[in-house]
């Protein structure tokens, strides 16, 4: 691991407990402590705790700060109330996907309100420096990029609310909503610190996520580890956003593909406003002769990796984004892009692995949907 690399507040912690370090984006980053199955059962099963202070973090404030996001972001931001976290994307002038993003809007101890950006690690500079021109045409906002100010940890599973509750002496996790999030204070073993706790996460799991300073990331980390929690890597969270059907930047998302084609409509608000991208966007809306992103079981035991190609009758359809031997449902699964008339559940196609042709099935996404009161996977 070479010292260019950047560290989060758990760096030391990851070293000492025998962490699997990779570069990921600039960053030294845990990929597994030990078997990856492994952390991705004890998230699905009890709780997994992420360390994800690599992604960007970018704080706008002013009175122009709604109004700014809502013409550079795909989902409509002036509406958001106090509280809320959207899921949105960043599109460039030809609908095509810049990055995935959260906007959080909060109000500090004062009352008064602010928004959060949270970015892929890997595209923090792309962004900034998109950003940068349209914040400068306005002086009512201003962006700050705290991503190395903060920590930010993932608690997932269902028991992660059980476990982060105990650090939370002045905020009930059980009235806060998904995709809610608020300011409080923190008790880390009779030391008080300030943060943004927030129901969301990236694993299809129930859980929440922590922004506090560095410090207090690691006595939190070591709080919940020793009330139970399971440290896991990045192959744990890859595999379980993977069977939670998400797609991840790189993979599933690009400046070639644009939202319709990657199955997020709901992540585009095209009526009653204008934001960067919008009119590529009415004009691609419709139109079926684009790729589409699928789900993929593979009825053999060998996985599909980011590049195969995805066949029908000896012909090349499309190309996988992503695969791997799913854990919970102990066969392979993947996502591709293939061209819209194979793109139906249930299309019979085959996966070129590592020059052998695997049989596979279009299948519905998510792989994987926990289990909630009044519904059954």
């Amino acid at each position: 691991m070479t010292t260019s690399l950047l560290h989060t507040p758990l760096y030391e912690w990851h070293v000492a407990h025998g962490a699997r370090l990779v570069d990921f984006a600039g960053w030294a980053m845990p990929v597994q402590y030990g078997s990856v199955v492994e952390e991705h059962r004890a998230t699905r099963r009890h709780a997994g705790l992420f360390d994800v202070s690599h992604m960007g973090r970018l704080r706008f404030e002013g009175p122009g700060a709604a109004a700014l996001l809502d013409g550079v972001v795909t989902r409509r931001v002036a509406d958001q109330r106090p509280g809320q976290v959207r899921y949105a994307l960043l599109a460039n002038e030809g609908g095509g996907v810049l990055d995935d993003v959260l906007v959080y809007h909060l109000v500090n101890g004062a009352g008064g309100s602010y928004y959060v950006m949270v970015v892929n690690a890997a595209n923090r500079e792309k962004v900034v420096r998109w950003l940068e021109p349209h914040v400068l045409r306005r002086r009512d906002v201003q962006m700050l990029d705290v991503s190395e100010a903060w920590a930010m940890l993932a608690v997932q599973g269902p028991r992660a609310c059980e476990l982060v509750q105990p650090l939370l002496p002045e905020l009930e996790l059980a009235r806060l909503r998904y995709y809610r999030a608020s300011e409080t204070l923190l008790d880390l073993g009779g030391q008080r610190a300030a943060g943004v706790v927030s129901r969301t996460g990236y694993t299809g799991e129930d859980g929440c996520e922590l922004m506090l300073g560095p410090s207090a990331a690691v006595r939190a980390w070591d709080l919940l580890v020793a009330a139970g929690a399971v440290p896991a890597g990045l192959g744990a969270r890859d595999t379980l956003r993977l069977e939670a059907g998400m797609p991840l930047y790189g993979h599933e998302l690009s400046e070639e593909w644009d939202p319709f084609q990657a199955g997020l409509d709901f992540a585009v608000d095209l009526e009653g406003r204008e934001f960067v991208g919008r009119a590529a966007l009415v004009a691609r809306r419709g139109d079926m002769s684009l790729p589409r992103r699928v789900g993929l079981v593979l009825t053999g035991r060998r996985a599909a990796r980011q590049g195969d190609t995805v066949c029908e009758g000896g012909l090349r359809v499309g190309e996988v984004t992503s695969g791997s031997f799913s854990p919970t449902l102990e066969r392979p699964i993947a996502m591709a892009y293939v061209e819209s008339r194979v793109a139906a559940e249930g299309t019979a196609l085959e996966v070129d692995v590592r020059g052998r042709r695997e049989p596979a099935v279009v299948a519905r996404l998510p792989f994987y949907r926990r289990e909630e009161p009044g519904r059954t996977m």
